[in-house]
């Protein structure tokens, strides 16, 4: 097993913590799903997939650089699903079902963004250098 990078893995949520605030300040002017089917609906409903995949992303490189060990620690997320949730954004693209996405950004964000700013808070620099999440 390589050594973990905690720092990189820091900065990798703290890219995801963008992106989904971002996403959500985006997602507040969709008023409902039909919204997505609109010209202009299918311009946002782009970004917000192109900033879903750089989530679920991230997410499977942290997976990679903590050798599986970091996420299990959030039970509370299904990473499983959000790492799924990119492959079918970056795979499927054109069959993207918009109600999953407009479900997504209202119900699962917000949580997310809670469970990512307590893993930078756990990794932050006053704990132990070399596996700053071990005191838990």
């Amino acid at each position: 097993m390589s050594e973990i990078d905690w720092e990189l893995i820091r900065v990798k949520l703290k890219q995801v913590s963008w992106a989904v605030r971002t996403i959500r300040q985006r997602f507040r002017r969709v008023p409902d799903v039909e919204y997505f089917r609109t010209k202009r609906g299918r311009e946002r409903l782009d970004s917000i997939c192109m900033l879903l995949q750089a989530i679920g992303e991230s997410f499977v490189q942290i997976d990679k650089l903590s050798n599986k060990t970091f996420l299990p620690r959030y039970p509370e997320i299904d990473w499983k699903k959000i790492i799924a949730f990119r492959n079918i954004i970056a795979h499927i693209y054109f069959d993207i079902d918009d109600v999953l996405v407009f479900d997504n950004c209202r119900d699962h964000l917000p949580p997310l963004l809670e469970t990512v700013k307590r893993m930078i808070k756990d990794l932050t620099p006053n704990s132990d250098p070399v596996d700053p999440i071990q005191k838990q």
